[in-house]
């Protein structure tokens, strides 16, 4: 049995991101749970705070639910042609102490997906984070691809999944992610 952390990169609550990433919590195979987590309570990093406060609480709890997993599911937005900042800015406090980095993220399963309303499908971030996860020694998935474009006719008013063959490619890809994942941890 597979759990896998979603983390989404956008923090506003209508967002397509959260939406792919509720989908993706849906299309979970038997034995594969998908467990939501925000990182909206995460401050910027400064490391004036860490050297005076240490890790702050939200901090600390995400890391130690992401060193529990079996893999991280990062559902990303695409800002500016890169990737999101808030996520980029969690991330660079989970590795910090950068001691902590061989227990939250060395050899963890990752894959990436996106939504956006463009037409860029989310590319140039996910390639964005690649060079972020390589130090931290992060395992990618690289067997499948989810890059939707035109998000707003993919998802209805009620933020659920309407497109059939997104549908089909997220589950397919989910599926493969989860028996990565759950083969990668063992």
């Amino acid at each position: 049995m597979a759990t896998i952390i979603g983390l989404c990169g956008s923090l506003r609550r209508g967002s397509f991101n959260l939406m792919l990433l509720q989908a993706a919590v849906h299309a979970a195979p038997p034995g594969t749970t998908i467990e939501v987590e925000s990182i909206r309570d995460i401050p910027l990093y400064d490391g004036d705070v860490e050297a005076e406060h240490g890790i702050p609480v939200a901090v600390q709890r995400l890391k130690d639910r992401l060193a529990a997993a079996d893999g991280v599911l990062i559902v990303t937005p695409e800002y500016n042609n890169s990737m999101p900042g808030v996520l980029k800015n969690a991330i660079d406090w989970l590795s910090r102490p950068a001691a902590d980095i061989p227990r939250v993220f060395h050899g963890r399963p990752v894959a990436i997906i996106g939504a956006t309303p463009g037409p860029g499908g989310t590319a140039l971030s996910q390639a964005a984070w690649l060079p972020v996860l390589r130090p931290l020694g992060m395992r990618p998935w690289f067997e499948g691809r989810v890059l939707i474009s035109a998000a707003a006719k993919v998802f209805d008013a009620e933020g659920r999944l309407v497109d059939a063959a997104t549908g089909d490619r997220l589950r397919t890809f989910v599926e493969g992610f989860a028996a990565f994942a759950d083969t990668e941890r063992r």
